[in-house]
């Protein structure tokens, strides 16, 4: 376990853990037990489930092996809330999860105080270091769930024909440069660097080992595409015209129906986009990135641009030793906001890197030279995904921001829409 996690004191990682498991709770608060059932795409898991599965992470992988005398709070629990740890239990389909009316709301409530409560005890005392390293994963795990159960709510909101609205949709707006300045690009010399996590710090497995890289000179994009850049994309027939689109994605778009971004609805021609702040008009959301994106359909507004996406080492290259600073969870604006509204800290050079969108690369999610998966259940956190999925980069604006650093690798399946996935080009 020693090349996915550090080994933070005992009282840094109680305190983590305790501000991680608080966070989750606090995004469930909008929500009613009714919400937290709702399972609105085979994708995604109902609320009551992410909550119920981040607690038994825990007791799967911490309390199990390293509590002395630790007892199962429900001994259905482990295969019930497995989501894909084959070699631990088995599980339930993903799809039928919206189908688990029991264990009710409050019974997954007392599951996760009793984790809690277990996991206090075992960090009241000496813990072995291997404990607080995979207590250290299991909160970033969580961080990953607080994200996804955002996406899966949205998702579920979108399309309840109510449309109910998460938060309020007023938002303040922050003074600052122009977010109509054109698109540029910064160059980069290229040459022979360093890709992968380095040094101090939490990263998975799938970020080592740290290896060179050579990159051509090549030059980035100085924002993310905005929705009424997209807009033009869409009127120009982007999605009646195969030339700019993998085969795989023309069919995809095809089959789907696909005319436009994820929650992206028309009426008389005027488009209004759906957020976790409910309906926005695409007016007060052209100059915000575009979102909800899958990688089919950034690569075809590439191609359209006369431009590619860059691969994820011309990404990290960019983005290492920037401050890890953005349009996070913590802005609490939960959607992606313009250049103009950019976070403080932000250079003007190139910026966006962190939060807003997940960047879609165009680099297949493979291991790096020298991967090894960690034995055992927990080798199958990432490493079982290295095949037919696509590298997306730099955190979106439900990534809380502990979780993110230029190192990171998401990866989803090229004709992902759900996640908040955008797009940068590169020259």
């Amino acid at each position: 376990m020693s090349t996915i996690t550090s080994c933070n004191s005992r009282l840094d990682t109680a305190a983590r853990f305790n501000s991680t498991r608080r966070r989750t709770l606090a995004l469930c608060e909008p929500l009613t037990a009714e919400d937290m059932m709702v399972q609105s795409t085979p994708e995604a898991s109902p609320a009551k489930w992410h909550l119920a599965h981040t607690a038994w992470f825990f007791e799967s992988f911490v309390l199990g092996e390293f509590l002395p005398g630790y007892r199962l709070f429900n001994p259905e629990f482990p295969w019930l809330f497995n989501s894909y740890y084959q070699s631990f239990a088995p599980f339930p389909e993903k799809r039928l999860r919206a189908s688990f009316s029991r264990p009710g709301l409050e019974e997954v409530l007392r599951y996760r105080k009793h984790v809690d409560e277990s996991i206090d005890r075992l960090l009241a005392g000496d813990p072995e270091p291997e404990a607080l390293r995979r207590i250290e994963l299991g909160v970033n795990h969580e961080e990953q769930h607080q994200e996804l159960l955002l996406t899966d709510i949205l998702n579920a909101f979108f399309t309840n024909p109510l449309r109910p609205v998460y938060l309020d949709g007023r938002m303040e707006t922050k003074t600052g440069r122009a977010a109509e300045s054109g698109l540029r690009f910064r160059q980069f010399a290229g040459g022979l660097h360093e890709a992968g996590h380095g040094g101090a710090g939490f990263c998975y497995d799938n970020e080592l080992p740290r290896h060179r890289v050579f990159l051509e000179p090549y030059g980035l994009a100085s924002r993310l595409v905005t929705c009424g850049e997209y807009a033009e994309f869409i009127a120009d027939g982007g999605y009646r015209r195969p030339e700019f689109w993998l085969s795989a994605g023309w069919a995809t778009a095809k089959s789907e129906g696909w005319n436009a971004p994820l929650y992206w609805m028309s009426e008389s021609g005027n488009w209004s986009l759906f957020t976790l702040r409910g309906e926005q008009p695409l007016a007060r959301m052209a100059q915000a990135p575009v979102s909800h994106v899958s990688y089919f359909e950034a690569d075809a507004y590439a191609r359209w641009a006369g431009r590619r996406l860059a691969t994820e080492f011309e990404w990290e290259a960019a983005a290492e030793g920037q401050p890890m600073v953005g349009n996070l969870l913590d802005s609490e604006r939960l959607l992606p906001a313009p250049t103009a509204e950019a976070a403080p800290g932000q250079g003007t050079e190139i910026e966006q890197m962190i939060g807003d969108c997940w960047e879609w690369t165009g680099s297949a999610y493979l291991g790096y030279p020298g991967y090894r998966a960690l034995p055992g259940p927990l080798g199958e956190y990432n490493g079982k995904f290295m095949s037919g999925t696509m590298v997306l980069r730099g955190g979106s604006c439900v990534t809380p921001p502990a979780h993110i650093r230029s190192s990171y690798r998401n990866y989803f399946a090229p004709e992902t829409r759900w996640q908040f996935s955008g797009i940068r080009m590169a020259s």
